[in-house]
């Protein structure tokens, strides 16, 4: 069976536990090269992950002709460029969450994408993980009965590296991420979702900065409706008491009950009483069955749930909560 040997945009923090090495250890794929623009940070990482060769410019990599496809971990504000030269190369494209900074470029993206007929995937890899896939059984299953509502709530203390205005995270500067810890975070609730009950349709709410630390929100509220007619509520807060992650899904017949992040129980009630607890780990490489449906689906053999028009749809979310926030800057 063909191999799949892979390229590396952007070897940075997620690259090193989290999807790195998943590209060398999934069935039926080789990560061949990486690229980084401090080109001593690119040779340390190949170094140290065994990688063939690396790189200081993407165009390079690109066009290696012994690059079947490329991983773009990058900021999403290099999302949309390293995309259209991966697509005009013919290169199959995995793109880091969030897609990119808008909506409207996630749509750039997928059409350029098309154009070229090149399969464009967005990492949104909680939709393979076991953990939340049997989340989505459950309630495919029906053991939820009807579901009725969902409600998110996540909140952090502020952390001190939010308070050096000159050496502030990326994660914090809209023209880099395209807003706050909100967008970095919520869009894996809210992908996920989008992946268990369908496409939310319409979306209300507010966002702020309440300590003004730095230029993107940090506190957010929201209301949303899904296309089969489920309600939403979300409350994201990163300036505030202890660190509490829960998402309840709820039916006619009982609710369950989980967290985005890490490895909490999932809690799952009844309308008779009954209760249930669930405890699944997530694999080391966190990423790594989530990449082995992007293979497969590259090969031919399956295809893989999360792409460019699913991902788009929460890049579309987030804009119209954060629409009012980003137009008052």
């Amino acid at each position: 069976m063909k191999i799949i040997k892979w390229g590396i945009i952007g070897c940075g923090n997620v690259t090193e536990v989290k999807s790195g090495p998943a590209f060398q250890k999934a069935p039926n794929s080789a990560l061949v090269a990486v690229m980084r623009r401090d080109a001593a940070l690119a040779e340390d990482y190949a170094k140290r992950h065994n990688v063939p060769k690396w790189y200081s410019n993407a165009q390079d990599l690109i066009n290696d002709p012994e690059v079947d496809a490329v991983y773009i971990a990058t900021p999403p504000s290099s999302h949309k460029e390293y995309t259209i030269l991966c697509a005009k190369a013919g290169k199959p494209v995995y793109v880091e969450k969030p897609m990119a900074l808008t909506f409207e470029e996630c749509n750039e993206m997928i059409s350029v994408c098309e154009e070229h007929n090149v399969p464009l995937f967005v990492a949104y890899y909680r939709r393979s993980l076991p953990r939340f896939l049997k989340i989505k059984e459950l309630i495919d299953e029906g053991k939820l009965g009807n579901i009725r509502h969902v409600n998110c709530v996540l909140y952090h203390p502020f952390e001190e590296r939010y308070d050096d205005e000159i050496n502030l995270p990326w994660t914090v500067l809209p023209h880099i991420s395209g807003g706050g810890i909100f967008v970095d975070l919520a869009c894996h609730t809210l992908d996920f979702l989008d992946f268990v009950l369908g496409p939310i349709k319409s979306v209300r709410g507010h966002a702020t900065s309440q300590l003004k630390a730095y230029p993107a929100e940090d506190s957010v509220s929201m209301s949303f409706l899904f296309e089969n007619g489920i309600h939403g509520t979300g409350i994201w807060n990163f300036a505030s008491f202890e660190r509490y992650d829960i998402t309840e899904i709820v039916g006619d017949k009982g609710k369950i009950a989980f967290s985005t992040f890490g490895e909490d129980p999932i809690h799952i009630q009844y309308t008779n009483g009954e209760k249930e607890t669930i405890t699944i780990e997530n694999p080391i490489h966190i990423q790594q069955p989530f990449i082995e449906t992007v293979i497969s689906d590259l090969l031919g053999n399956g295809t893989s749930p999360s792409k460019g028009i699913s991902g788009a749809r929460t890049s579309r979310v987030i804009d119209e909560v954060l629409k009012e926030f980003r137009n008052s800057k």
